[in-house]
């Protein structure tokens, strides 16, 4: 019998100690996605004529396409899909289209969108699509003024109810989507689904891209 207490005993010692040392070790809530030194978990995706991607002087340079050029992240499965925050440092260093398109998964890798920073013709800044209304003819649409060669902070925060995005301080999208139809526009696009860095006929520089959890709302 007291064999049987002291075995007892100690396996709820165990069970303990176990649960104890479980709480010291945190779920990961943040991921730095690009350090500025390697592209290893980035993919490059040529839709025919797109700029080459390359890795110079801590930056990751998108080159000037025909149309679409950019990276697709490799490691999505690793990252929760939704209530979550990605910053990204990016600046036009040539063209007249968008310097960073921020293709993100809402929830579910099959159910993306784009965000659209400097379209039609450099300035409108948008997700494409709301209610199969893409960036410059939906409510996200306004017109921000880029400079080229200037570093940019993007934030974009992805909840089941909300997308919300900011240029440096500004926000500049604040879009319910609750029952409301979010998507990719149709096209070339498809192709750097679910997560993805794109520009359009333009040249851009990425400095830094980072992914982190926020708390889901109560």
């Amino acid at each position: 019998m007291k064999l049987l207490f002291s075995v007892l005993s100690l396996l709820v010692v165990c069970s303990l100690v176990a649960q104890e040392g479980a709480k010291e070790v945190p779920a990961k809530t943040e991921w730095v996605l690009f350090d500025g030194k390697s592209m290893a978990n980035w993919e490059a995706v040529d839709m025919g004529g797109s700029g080459e991607v390359t890795v110079e002087g801590g930056q990751m340079v998108i080159n000037q396409g025909e149309s679409l050029s950019g990276v697709v992240y490799k490691k999505v499965e690793e990252l929760p899909l939704t209530n979550y925050e990605i910053t990204v440092q990016a600046k036009r260093l040539q063209g007249v289209d968008f310097f960073c398109g921020l293709t993100f998964p809402i929830g579910d890798v099959k159910k993306c969108a784009t965000l659209v920073c400097g379209g039609w013709g450099g300035s409108v800044t948008g997700i494409s699509s709301i209610d199969d209304l893409n960036a410059a003819n939906n409510a996200t649409g306004t017109y921000q003024r880029y400079e080229d060669d200037k570093w940019y902070t993007i934030r974009l925060r992805v909840t089941p109810e909300n997308l919300s995005v900011w240029v440096d301080e500004k926000q500049v999208v604040d879009q319910d989507i609750k029952g409301r139809k979010v998507a990719l526009r149709e096209g070339p696009i498809d192709a750097y689904a679910p997560l993805s860095l794109t520009t359009y006929n333009t040249m851009a520089a990425i400095k830094s891209v980072r992914f982190k959890v926020i708390p889901a709302a109560k």
